[in-house]
């Protein structure tokens, strides 16, 4: 019986994947893994019996990773499961950056009360809320992964000019863009020309703080931008600046402050980029079949902290090994399998940085010990056993 913890409220659809060889809930002890959403699990102590943690979104800067990654423990995330409703957010947003639709609607409730002069009032007052349309306008894409993508082909239907950037461009996400968007070598081309930015970058020590006050003196004078991303990605007091002497434009954010509140340049939405039924379905189901995937059958799909590994369903016995990515490992750990006259019928090892994770199958059986001399080897995290 497999047990897992849920930190939050999962859509049904996605428990469902689970099967009677599971118990799942909030009370759940001892788990062997724990399917989340925004649970902060920075300060939880972590279960010793804890295998995976499945994140049914893509952020996971809620869940303390370096220690995960140290216990062996498998991170799972969600990417693109919840692409299109983050898409139509951006696209919703790039006509309230332009057309102040939030400003004027606010403004005539504050009409109520002038009974018939409300008409001539509104036709006296729609100016002030004037913006232009983004039709042939230019969309800077800054990240071009699952959401990305799909903001540059909506914006290009729309009658946008659209050039992104990214240096981690993956083949499958180039073989979705359309033709007709233009690859920027260096994010100062993509600034130079945008009247829009879009931000879909993850929030790094790299990334975090980008959109700083030397980033703003390289925009297009008038440029409005949309963070639907990470609210680390703007430096807050660099970006009221900005508005203030007229560098941006608009920002709209998905990420309040109080700061942010408190400017009429800001439209800030509370997280809503994920918010649709559709969404909380797709991430659900998609983070439960990870985790049971890899309970049943150790397979790695889509973790942020160690390598993708797969080698199907299991049809024997399965050891599983994560380990440190230093020199000798395989050599050692095919050593114990040798030293206890044991064929290794099949052997996959992947690596993701410092960690990597090693698959091997055999039709002997596996008996404690062989997994106590694979747990004694130096450099080895955590051993499982699958048949």
């Amino acid at each position: 019986m497999y047990k897992v913890q849920t930190l939050n409220k999962i859509a049904k659809i996605g428990l469902d994947v689970f099967d009677d060889k599971y118990t799942y809930g909030n009370e759940v002890e001892n788990p062997d893994g724990i399917i989340l959403r925004s649970f902060n699990m920075l300060e939880m102590e972590l279960p010793e019996s804890l295998l995976a943690i499945a994140r049914a979104g893509a952020g996971v800067n809620n869940i303390p990773l370096d220690k995960c990654s140290e216990k062996g423990i498998v991170v799972f995330n969600t990417p693109g499961a919840n692409a299109n409703a983050v898409k139509e957010l951006v696209i919703a947003s790039l006509f309230l950056a332009s057309r102040k639709v939030v400003q004027g609607i606010a403004w005539a409730k504050t009409l109520i009360g002038e009974g018939e002069n409300v008409s001539k009032l509104v036709e006296k007052g729609k100016s002030s809320f004037a913006g232009p349309e983004i039709q042939g306008k230019t969309l800077g894409i800054i990240g071009l992964g699952a959401i990305g993508v799909r903001v540059a082909n909506a914006a290009h239907a729309l009658g946008m000019n659209v050039i992104g950037y990214d240096p981690y461009l993956s083949v499958d996400a180039a073989w979705k863009v359309t033709r007709a968007a233009e690859h920027a070598n260096d994010i100062d081309t993509l600034l130079a020309k945008s009247d829009y930015i879009s931000i879909h970058v993850p929030a790094t020590k790299d990334t975090t703080g980008m959109f700083n006050q030397d980033l703003f003196r390289k925009v297009k004078k008038g440029v409005r931008i949309l963070n639907f991303s990470r609210a680390e990605l703007v430096d807050v007091d660099s970006v009221l600046k900005a508005l203030e002497d007229g560098t941006v434009a608009e920002y709209i954010t998905d990420f309040a402050t109080e700061e942010l509140l408190k400017s009429d340049r800001v439209i800030v939405m509370p997280h809503l980029g994920a918010s649709t039924p559709e969404s909380e379905d797709n991430c659900a189901v998609m983070a439960a079949k990870e985790l049971k995937d890899f309970l049943e059958n150790g397979n790695i799909t889509n973790s942020v902290n160690f390598p993708n590994c797969d080698m199907g369903k299991v049809s024997g016995t399965r050891v599983t090994i994560a380990h440190k990515n230093i020199p000798s490992m395989l050599s050692q750990i095919s050593a114990v399998f040798t030293n206890d006259n044991i064929n290794i019928e099949n052997m996959v090892n992947k690596s993701r940085g410092d960690y990597a994770y090693t698959m091997i199958d055999t039709h002997s059986s596996i008996d404690s010990k062989l997994l106590d001399e694979l747990r004694a080897v130096d450099g080895v995290i955590k051993v499982s056993l699958y048949n």
